[in-house]
């Protein structure tokens, strides 16, 4: 599955991108070098703030580019008629259900897309700011994705108060500077806190649906937890990798390959 060529979610990105850049122009031009010229906090700031944005430009372009676990589509056209015959017993077995549409078999937790047109594994829900489904192979960088926008939300309102409580005497600026760095400043004040509140119920949102194993079609479905007596901490592994905890937090970090290598459709259809 290639790029998804909705309006919405190509609008989504490109907003996503500017309010980004314009978090890093505000905070590098009219924060740090204007509040904190004569100061070694300066390349400090620059370089963690610009850190964050990079991970968060990795881990979103990962969950926008990555397949979210698509059901492959068959070769030639399958007959269903036989649906309830003796020959498809394992498949009613082990849960796997018919997605007409497709007109394929799809496995467990699977759903149907009708944005993507097509089936996702363990699918959460199609979120435009990722112009992509959340499911089985990137719900990890997504949820990276908003860790590193809260961040960046709680970073900027933290520098941004801070210029405020403890102005630079000793730097010289003009007056038309010193508004427009108050005029910025507040755009990216009311920027961050309504994004950051926002990431954040989403983060919420989906840190239940990993420790609880519901995604959000299941929720809406209401067919609860479907392994509930699995540990948190599996359940978590399975969506971040086998790694260390610590690298759960780095988009450069792999998947379990073991896991995700398996094919996607397992039985011959």
């Amino acid at each position: 599955m290639g790029f998804v060529k909705d309006p919405c979610g190509i609008v989504c990105v490109l907003v996503t991108y500017l309010a980004v850049i314009y978090a890093d122009y505000v905070v590098t031009r009219w924060i740090i070098l204007q509040t904190m010229q004569n100061s070694l906090w300066a390349p400090f700031h620059v370089v963690t703030f610009n850190t964050i944005v990079f991970l968060l430009a990795m881990a979103h372009l990962k969950a926008v580019l990555l397949d979210p676990g698509t059901v492959p589509l068959p070769q030639t056209r399958i007959d269903f008629s036989d649906l309830h015959s003796e020959r498809n017993y394992n498949r009613e077995h082990e849960e796997w259900t018919v997605c007409t549409r497709c007109e394929t078999y799809r496995p467990p937790r699977a759903h149907h897309c009708r944005i993507c047109k097509r089936c996702i594994r363990r699918m959460d829900h199609h979120c435009p700011w990722i112009n992509n489904c959340v499911g089985e192979r990137n719900q990890k960088y997504f949820l990276q994705f908003l860790m590193y926008v809260c961040a960046l939300a709680l970073y900027s309102i933290f520098l941004i108060i801070a210029s405020w409580v403890y102005p630079c005497e000793n730097c010289t600026t003009t007056v038309p500077e010193t508004q427009s760095r108050m005029l910025h400043s507040v755009l990216l004040l009311l920027e961050s806190a309504l994004f950051g509140l926002f990431v954040i119920a989403i983060m919420v949102d989906q840190m239940h649906a990993i420790l609880y194993d519901e995604t959000a079609v299941e929720a809406v479905q209401q067919k609860g937890p479907y392994r509930s007596h699995r540990p948190k901490m599996a359940l978590l592994a399975e969506v971040c990798g086998r790694g260390h905890p610590v690298m759960w937090m780095f988009p450069c970090a792999s998947l379990n390959r073991k896991l995700h290598d398996v094919p996607l459709l397992s039985h011959d259809v």
